[in-house]
């Protein structure tokens, strides 16, 4: 019986190190199409939307956040100052919550509408049932962003400037960056960073 146990625990653990590979070697990558824009995901504001809904004028910006990842926490002020940058140069704003595994806890759909109220979120910070809109990107870490053209196009991904680990000594804006390159219909260079921050509590 032990035995059986150890060869079932064993392919478990093998199947669930396939999936992770697959899941990062299929990421999005920039010039793919928008994905799972017709997904319905409910809002911290009470409504239901879709990035499809979400797009504005000049595109779209999706970042996958949460409550609690210190990285997060670092950010608070980088994403606030992003989502504001991005608005005023007339891109949609879609903060997502991918936290599946702890949404019985902190990342609760009642932690999002304090957390939203909390930080003065002027975009819609939306639940992500089941992971699927961050399966769909291939999104694994909090903060990381994702910004589409218009068209629905991705231009840019990764993080949102150049210093996750330490905001205030960063020197490049990379968010800020694509933003303006997507409004003015250039291309961003670099348009893919390393994103860094917690990963995206899945359940297993």
């Amino acid at each position: 019986m032990k035995k059986a146990f150890f060869v079932f625990t064993a392919v478990c653990g093998l199947m669930l190190s396939a999936a992770s590979f697959a899941q990062s070697a299929d990421k999005l990558k920039p010039g793919d199409n928008l994905p799972g824009a017709d997904i319905s995901m409910h809002s911290t504001t009470g409504k239901n939307i879709t990035l499809k809904s979400a797009v504005d004028e000049n595109g779209l910006l999706v970042m996958f956040s949460c409550n609690t990842c210190p990285f997060v926490v670092r950010n608070q002020a980088v994403a606030l100052k992003t989502i504001a940058y991005a608005k005023e140069h007339h891109m949609g704003v879609v903060v997502i919550n991918s936290n599946e595994a702890q949404r019985s806890d902190a990342d609760s759909y009642e932690a999002m509408k304090r957390y939203a109220k909390e930080q003065g979120y002027n975009a819609e910070y939306v639940v992500d049932e089941g992971s699927k809109v961050a399966d769909m990107f291939g999104a694994n870490h909090t903060p990381e962003i994702f910004i589409f053209n218009k068209k629905g196009v991705l231009e840019y991904k990764g993080a949102m400037n150049d210093n996750p680990s330490n905001p205030s000594d960063a020197k490049k804006a990379y968010a800020n960056e694509a933003i303006d390159a997507v409004v003015a219909g250039k291309k961003m260079t670099p348009n893919s960073t390393k994103s860094v921050g917690c990963s995206i509590k899945r359940k297993v």
